[in-house]
């Protein structure tokens, strides 16, 4: 029915093919005088998507996860996953070869102090983990009486004969009229932030921070327009940007090279040796810079002087003209999920749809507005049990047919030059219970009252978080996962440094845009959220001592009216949900092209009460 452009739903490899790579990686590691192994998964960069040359957990273990990390000694071999991948993790993985384990409580090292003998010889590859990582793995070494080995080249490498090449996607130029601003202005800002560090250079570690840094957009990974790429900003003269050189096309780097000499990612390692030679302190970032960065700075008599990197907050504030482009992408995008919903609603009470088909099918209705680039992440689309794992990707074997009485959770985002959306619905197939009522109108409320949150300047994602859990506590229920996370212009979905969380410590700034998505989930059962993008914008309070922000909601789709109980809201609350409904309305009326969806619209987003 629908053909699907950037989203496949292949399973990952098992079975025979599995044991005997394990088998071989051990051999390799005994050829190596190794004892064992770190696998992280991970690139140079520790990017949220990798190219397909840099999913060696993938390869070696058959975890397909976006988080995780393998450990493998001789007789024992363990990987480590977050909450979100417990499930899936036991399912991927050969259960007789590998343990399943938690990523962070306790954490890998815990597992190494206990399996590790002295003289044991650990390796890990410096250019695949931060240093703090591998601090934290020495210090379990030593523990043990054993020792961390950083290898010169990757031992799954060596066995992954059939390795694919490294990308090389065309980088394509990010117009000032998408950006907003020119590459001499944002590097002056740089230069002001690198003088505040007392360092001499900056290392651009992170290719998100390359890319908005100098204008440019790149296809290298999956899901993000990311050129992987590093860069050398000096308080003083020209940058230096390290890029495959068969990435640009003439214009591409005439482009760069009015702001900055380009050279080959090799020239990275001499250019910096240099540097320090000369006595230049090094500033890099500490969640991005590989160790090997580290290591190459220190045995050239340098410090590497490691913290936050300054482009994370300046990238993180939208200027005017990437705002007004998001808000363009969202109105876009609002049009394509409106037909969407409308032919959700037609379609899925039949019982003839399944997930994978509603993939499709969404993923058509935007490229119908052929301005899509990407999906900006692989679209969740989880019906009954399924919706309850809240990282869900449907696959060929587990994709379920949507029944009556279902409810259907379908998160999913679009990457458009203008601007990077995210959203998620949750849709009664047929007649809710009571029971989903409750919790989806909870769930509700915390929207609510994140999306109308007013709050002093300075204000940290932590202190919001609370809102939009209060009235699941009250009945003694919770979500697993964030609040909200930043989003990029044009870049990753995922973005920081603020985020709303119990963990969000970074300030919230105008101008910066992050999701809203508290979320309820019923193992085996069903599984609720609901997501709208925010900016933060500023108001003005009469009497108000001190700035005052608030939300402003980007995000243009109706709220399932049929899944809401109405007596739990209180009058502002519903007052809120009518506005928006209202808005939604006269946002993505004008704009559909058959009358069959604009009376579907006009009754989703009829007034409740």
């Amino acid at each position: 029915m629908f053909e699907a452009h950037f989203q496949t739903f292949e399973e990952p490899e098992s079975g025979v093919a599995l044991a005997a790579r394990l088998s071989a990686f051990r051999e390799e590691l005994v050829r190596r005088k190794l004892t064992g192994f770190v696998i992280p998964r991970a690139d140079q960069q520790q990017n949220e998507y990798v190219a397909p040359s840099e999913e060696r957990l993938a390869w070696l273990a058959g975890f397909t996860g976006s988080a995780g990390l393998a450990i493998v000694l001789p007789k024992q071999a363990a990987i480590f996953v977050d909450g979100r991948y417990t499930l899936q993790a036991g399912k991927q993985v050969d259960r007789k070869a590998w343990e399943v384990e938690p990523l962070a409580d306790p954490p890998p090292e815990h597992w190494l102090t206990r399996h590790l003998s002295a003289g044991d010889r650990l390796g890990f590859d410096p250019w695949l983990h931060t240093s703090a990582a591998a601090e934290r793995l020495a210090a379990a070494c030593s523990k043990a009486g054993a020792e961390l080995i950083a290898v010169d080249s990757n031992p799954v490498d060596s066995v992954w004969t059939e390795r694919p090449a490294a990308p090389l996607g065309p980088v394509s130029i990010h117009g000032a009229q998408f950006a907003g601003e020119i590459e001499a202005e944002k590097l002056k800002r740089i230069r002001l932030e690198i003088n505040k560090l007392g360092v001499d250079a900056l290392v651009l570690s992170d290719s998100h921070a390359v890319a908005w840094t100098f204008n440019i957009r790149g296809a290298d990974v999956s899901h993000t327009p990311l050129p992987l790429s590093y860069a050398l900003v000096p308080k003083e003269g020209r940058p230096l940007v390290f890029i495959d050189h068969r990435k640009l096309s003439n214009a591409t780097r005439d482009h760069l090279e009015q702001s900055a000499d380009v050279e080959e990612p090799a020239a990275l390692t001499p250019k910096l040796t240099e540097l320090v030679k000369r006595g230049a302190s090094i500033a890099l970032d500490a969640a991005t810079a590989a160790d090997a960065l580290s290591r190459l700075i220190t045995r050239a008599g340098g410090k590497p002087v490691r913290g936050s990197d300054p482009v994370s907050l300046l990238k993180a504030v939208k200027n005017i003209t990437e705002i007004e482009g998001t808000r363009t992408a969202h109105q876009r995008d609002a049009v394509a999920l409106t037909r969407f919903l409308a032919w959700i609603d037609r379609e899925a009470p039949s019982g003839g749809l399944t997930e994978i088909d509603t993939v499709e099918a969404l993923e058509t209705f935007r490229r119908q507005t052929c301005a899509l680039k990407d999906v900006s992440f692989p679209t969740i689309a989880g019906t009954g049990p399924n919706g309850a794992i809240v990282h869900y990707r449907v696959t060929r074997k587990s994709n379920r047919r949507i029944e009556p009485g279902d409810l259907l959770l379908i998160d999913s985002g679009a990457q458009y030059e203008d601007g990077t959306t995210d959203v998620t619905r949750t849709i009664a197939i047929g007649q809710p219970t009571d029971e989903m009522r409750d919790r989806f109108t909870r769930v509700l409320r915390g929207h609510i009252a994140i999306a109308r949150a007013i709050f002093p300047d300075g204000t940290t994602g932590a202190q919001l978080d609370t809102l939009a859990r209060q009235y699941l506590w009250q009945s003694g229920l919770d979500f697993d996962h964030g609040t909200g996370h930043g989003v990029g212009s044009y870049l990753s979905v995922h973005e920081g440094p603020a985020r709303i969380s119990k963990l969000g410590t970074a300030p919230l700034k105008r101008g910066m845009i992050l999701s809203n998505e508290p979320g309820y989930y019923k193992t085996d059962a069903y599984g609720i959220r609901i997501e709208n993008l925010e900016l933060v914008v500023g108001i003005d309070i009469a009497g108000a001592e001190k700035p005052v922000n608030a939300f402003e909601t980007l995000t243009l789709a109706p709220i399932d009216r049929r899944l809401i109980e109405v007596s739990m809201l209180r009058e502002d609350e519903l007052k809120w949900l009518n506005d928006y409904h209202a808005r939604v309305n006269r946002a993505v009326r004008p704009h559909l092209d058959d009358n069959a969806t604009r009376l579907w619209l006009d009754e989703a987003t009829a007034v409740l009460k």
